[in-house]
């Protein structure tokens, strides 16, 4: 099989940061692979690692809270992205809100959206949860810089993707 280096090291799509709650149970986790996949109706795909804790609990969750980050939240993208819930309540220390259906809103972020889970497909190492958006809350007007995958270089992976 090809590897997609070639074609993916040229690449520097966005970072979100994915937050669960399901049975009781909280979770969030750094995620890359996250696209729009349908204008109509409106539709969104993020994958998660089978590998992490947040995609445990959200095979079990309704709905997940989808996040993006500042370019300056890299403190941030670094609590979800190299810490794993399953040895630290990433929750603790961050502000943050219930929303609809009980999701876990982070507070400061320029943009957030929960999304019903419709289905989940198997992607290999990651499970793709195809979302349809219930609630969005964004900073009209304003367009700030995004935290990317360039900005997430340095960051280890609280779980390898397997």
């Amino acid at each position: 099989m090809a590897d997609l280096d070639p074609f993916t090291d040229l690449l520097d799509y966005p970072m979100y940061v994915v937050t669960a709650e399901a049975a009781g149970e909280r979770a969030g986790c750094l995620v890359g692979f996250a696209s729009q996949c349908s204008i109509q109706p409106a539709r969104f795909m993020v994958w998660l690692s089978k590998a992490n804790r947040t995609y445990r609990v959200a095979e079990h969750a309704e709905r997940l809270a989808v996040h993006l980050l500042r370019s300056d939240q890299v403190g941030l993208a670094r609590l979800f992205g190299a810490e794993t819930g399953d040895r630290t309540d990433k929750f603790i220390d961050v502000s943050w809100h219930r929303g609809p259906g009980g999701s876990l809103i982070l507070d400061g972020v320029p943009a957030w959206f929960v999304g019903r889970v419709e289905s989940r497909i198997d992607g290999g190492d990651h499970t793709g949860f195809l979302l349809a958006p219930e609630t969005t809350e964004g900073h009209a007007g304003s367009r700030p810089a995004l935290l990317t995958l360039n900005d997430t270089h340095d960051i280890a992976p609280g779980h390898l993707a397997n």
